[in-house]
């Protein structure tokens, strides 16, 4: 299972936006990386943007180039709007999931919950953590996963919003209904993804 373990601040300043929710931690967003600081002031071009909007997307859900093709290459061959359906089988990940019910404090935390175990679907361990959610899935934290003080501060956050297509009842998520797009709150422009693959 492959994963970035680079340096993290430097992915949130390209992308301009607060990938791993680091939240106060997070120091010079609007300066992007680089020893030498900003390049000038020319705009990017159609294909940057495009390239960017592909990258940031990537980085938010944590996972790496091959795998992010797969998702875009099942979307196309789906009926109906594909950038919708390569955000709507994004957000049906497990360790997406695990993060959007509260259960952890950011998607990397969630990942590492669901790959050590600590996360169980309809009773069942599963270690997966690009594992794929249905209609009717529950999805609860084992015992030991709560003694994690993270893990603990993150469920007794009040003011968690959980988005219409999940529900929550103490630690115990399900899945109500498909995710729409405007459940999504981050900033994303999938037409930009689906224009950079169908060059």
């Amino acid at each position: 299972m492959a994963k970035y373990v680079g340096p993290k601040d430097r992915l949130s300043r390209r992308e301009n936006f607060d990938i791993f929710s680091a939240g106060a931690k997070l120091t010079r967003l609007n300066v992007p990386p680089g020893v030498h600081g900003p390049k000038g002031l020319r705009g990017a071009s159609q294909y940057g943007r495009q390239l960017r909007e592909k990258q940031k997307v990537k980085r938010i859900y944590g996972i790496l180039e091959k795998q992010f093709r797969r998702y875009v290459e099942d979307a196309l061959r789906t009926k109906g709007n594909t950038g919708e359906t390569i955000l709507m089988n994004l957000e049906k990940r497990l360790d997406n999931v695990v993060f959007r019910l509260g259960f952890a404090p950011s998607r990397p935390a969630s990942r590492q919950m669901v790959s050590h175990g600590h996360v169980l679907v309809n009773g069942k361990k599963v270690n997966i953590p690009s594992y794929k959610l249905v209609i009717g899935d529950t999805v609860s934290i084992d015992s030991k996963a709560f003694a994690i003080p993270e893990v603990k501060k993150a469920t007794e956050e009040k003011d968690i919003k959980i988005p219409a297509w999940l529900e929550r009842k103490a630690l115990v998520g399900k899945v109500s209904a498909l995710p729409k797009r405007e459940d999504i709150t981050e900033p994303i422009s999938e037409q930009d993804i689906v224009e950079f693959y169908s060059r």
